[in-house]
């Protein structure tokens, strides 16, 4: 009871109505690992263009868009900056294929060890450890 005789319950009222809500949530049952665990990664090509311009082709299959081969093609520019000893990557550009469920990246970025000018920059270290967890391979 709070002051003035009135009952305060707040927290089983919010409770109920989040369970509501909640339940009201398709369950499809595949969670975004789940969703991962079937993509399978088959490998990457490095070509080293110019002293810090780097090519990266990855190829996947299983992959749900764009966006997943994409992701694999920055986890291993990622690693591949930490591999010559720098911190820092520029992305230049990714183009991806499909073509009978095998997906194409073809990815360029600059490597450097200071945090280059541009917009679509990384620090590799951050983007490596966020692939680790997510399970997305490296070079």
């Amino acid at each position: 009871m709070v002051p003035g005789g009135r009952s305060f319950r707040p927290v089983a009222g919010g409770l109920a109505a989040l369970l509501v809500v909640a339940g009201c949530a398709p369950d499809t049952g595949v969670t975004q690992d789940s969703q991962r665990a079937s993509f399978e990664y088959l490998g990457v090509e490095t070509r080293l263009l110019d002293e810090d311009l780097v090519n990266f082709r990855v190829e996947m299959r299983g992959a749900r868009g764009r966006e997943d081969v994409a992701d694999y093609a920055e986890c291993a520019a990622a690693q591949y900056t930490l591999i010559r000893g720098y911190g820092f990557a520029r992305h230049v550009r990714t183009n991806v294929q499909e073509e009978a469920g095998l997906w194409h990246a073809d990815a360029v970025y600059t490597v450097s060890p200071a945090l280059p000018r541009g917009v679509q920059t990384m620090d590799a270290e951050v983007v490596a450890a966020d692939c680790a967890e997510q399970g997305i391979p490296t070079v």
